[in-house]
Protein backbone atom coordinates (compact mmCIF):
# COMPACT_ATOMS: atom_id res chain seq x y z
CA UNK A 1 0.00 0.00 0.00
CA UNK A 2 1.19 3.11 -1.07
CA UNK A 3 1.29 6.23 1.54
CA UNK A 4 1.20 9.84 0.27
CA UNK A 5 4.35 12.09 1.99
CA UNK A 6 2.09 15.77 1.88
CA UNK A 7 3.73 18.80 2.53
CA UNK A 8 3.09 19.55 6.47
CA UNK A 9 1.93 22.39 8.38
CA UNK A 10 4.07 24.06 10.33
CA UNK A 11 2.61 26.83 11.61
CA UNK A 12 -0.68 29.35 11.37
CA UNK A 13 0.83 31.16 8.36
CA UNK A 14 2.34 29.01 6.42
CA UNK A 15 1.28 28.24 3.08
CA UNK A 16 3.71 26.84 1.02
CA UNK A 17 7.12 25.47 1.24
CA UNK A 18 10.29 24.91 -1.03
CA UNK A 19 11.86 21.10 -1.21
CA UNK A 20 15.68 22.17 -0.57
CA UNK A 21 16.78 18.58 -1.87
CA UNK A 22 15.67 14.96 -1.67
CA UNK A 23 17.32 12.88 0.99
CA UNK A 24 16.42 9.76 -1.24
CA UNK A 25 15.74 8.97 -4.47
CA UNK A 26 13.36 7.11 -6.10
CA UNK A 27 14.11 3.20 -5.83
CA UNK A 28 15.80 4.19 -2.22
CA UNK A 29 13.99 2.08 0.51
CA UNK A 30 13.69 3.61 3.52
CA UNK A 31 12.63 3.13 7.43
CA UNK A 32 10.34 4.94 9.48
CA UNK A 33 11.58 8.06 10.84
CA UNK A 34 14.06 8.64 8.55
CA UNK A 35 15.16 11.50 6.64
CA UNK A 36 13.42 12.01 3.66
CA UNK A 37 13.73 15.76 2.12
CA UNK A 38 15.06 19.25 3.38
CA UNK A 39 12.06 21.41 3.20
CA UNK A 40 12.46 25.52 4.04
CA UNK A 41 9.43 27.37 4.58
CA UNK A 42 9.16 31.06 5.36
CA UNK A 43 10.53 30.71 8.87
CA UNK A 44 12.64 27.90 8.93
CA UNK A 45 14.49 24.83 7.29
CA UNK A 46 13.21 21.54 8.41
CA UNK A 47 13.38 17.50 7.84
CA UNK A 48 10.68 15.20 6.58
CA UNK A 49 10.71 12.00 7.84
CA UNK A 50 9.15 8.66 6.13
CA UNK A 51 6.07 7.73 8.01
CA UNK A 52 6.49 4.30 7.37
CA UNK A 53 9.31 2.15 6.34
CA UNK A 54 9.31 0.41 2.29
CA UNK A 55 10.44 1.78 -0.50
CA UNK A 56 10.31 5.67 -2.33
CA UNK A 57 8.22 5.41 -5.27
CA UNK A 58 8.27 8.30 -6.73
CA UNK A 59 9.11 12.18 -6.09
CA UNK A 60 6.67 14.71 -7.51
CA UNK A 61 7.81 17.72 -6.65
CA UNK A 62 11.59 18.15 -7.76
CA UNK A 63 14.72 20.12 -5.54
CA UNK A 64 13.96 23.67 -6.09
CA UNK A 65 10.06 23.44 -6.14
CA UNK A 66 7.29 24.77 -4.43
CA UNK A 67 4.56 23.04 -2.53
CA UNK A 68 1.18 23.97 -1.01
CA UNK A 69 0.64 22.65 2.54
CA UNK A 70 -1.22 19.06 2.31
CA UNK A 71 0.38 18.80 -1.34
Amino acid sequence: MAIKVGMPNLGHTMEEGTVVSWLKQPGDTVTRGEPLAEVESDKVVFTIEAPASGLLLQVLVPSDGVAKVGQ
